[in-house]
């Protein structure tokens, strides 16, 4: 399996028996979506929240197009406004399965959902806005606290549900400054991670690189990313 990175939160990833595109941002530096992603595998277009950086109303007409399935948070099916296109909303706790994909969804610390994912015998996480978004040189200590308690809790219940995951897809946000890499080494000392993905750097990739150390330590291969288009393995 392999996974294409777009831009920002934005990936593609294409397995044996179906492609996926997550969080597809149509921002100016994210490339011409890859034509591997609407081959005649089944095509599942899933989007976290509505959020500009995670949504583009471009997916709702990728059914009628290529025959896609859109998995769609709440709040990304309020985004999408009045439109004729089919898709499946998921609320936290929610579920979408079928002979292909199997898609948990689970909380978030801003809006929307985050994904849990099983294709192809592989568990995948895309964590949409889910981080301990944590700023310790703005935020009061009330409001760090709450962050932290948020997330922790959030953090909890997928770890129980899934202790060990395949590969993950996570915020590793330049604009933390010192606290960047909090959540992430939160995450990773939870949860058993094969495979670690950052994520929504806003195409700061020497700061989302630089946590490949932490990640080690963790026990998790690091993809270090350099390019929006940049494919890797899984």
């Amino acid at each position: 399996m392999k996974a294409a990175y777009l831009y920002h939160s934005g990936f593609a990833i294409f397995g044996e028996s179906a492609n996926l595109l997550i969080d597809y941002f149509a921002h100016r530096d994210c490339p011409k979506l890859p034509e591997e992603l609407f081959s005649k595998k089944p095509l599942y277009v899933l989007s976290s929240h509505g959020h500009h950086d995670h949504f583009s109303k471009e997916i709702l007409d990728f059914p009628k197009k290529y025959g896609a399935k859109l998995i769609l948070a709440r709040h990304s099916a309020e985004a999408a406004g009045k439109t004729d296109a089919p898709f499946t909303v998921l609320d936290k706790g929610g579920r979408f399965d079928d002979d292909v994909l199997r898609v948990e969804a689970y909380g978030s610390t801003d809006e929307g959902i985050s994904f849990y994912i099983e294709l192809d015998g592989k568990r995948i996480f895309h964590a949409g806005d889910l981080n301990n978004w944590h700023w310790q040189e703005e935020s009061t200590q009330e409001e760090i606290d709450e962050a932290a308690e948020w997330f922790h809790k959030e953090l909890a219940v997928l770890a129980k549900a899934h202790p060990e995951l395949d590969a993950v897809f996570f915020p590793v946000d330049p604009r933390m400054k010192t606290d960047i890499g909090r959540g992430a080494k939160e995450f990773l000392d939870a949860i058993r991670c094969h495979v670690f993905i950052p994520m929504h750097f806003w195409g700061d990739f020497a700061s989302a690189n630089a946590f490949e150390k932490e990640a080690a330590a963790r026990g998790a291969r690091f993809i270090p990313l350099h390019h929006p288009g940049e494919t890797f393995e899984l």
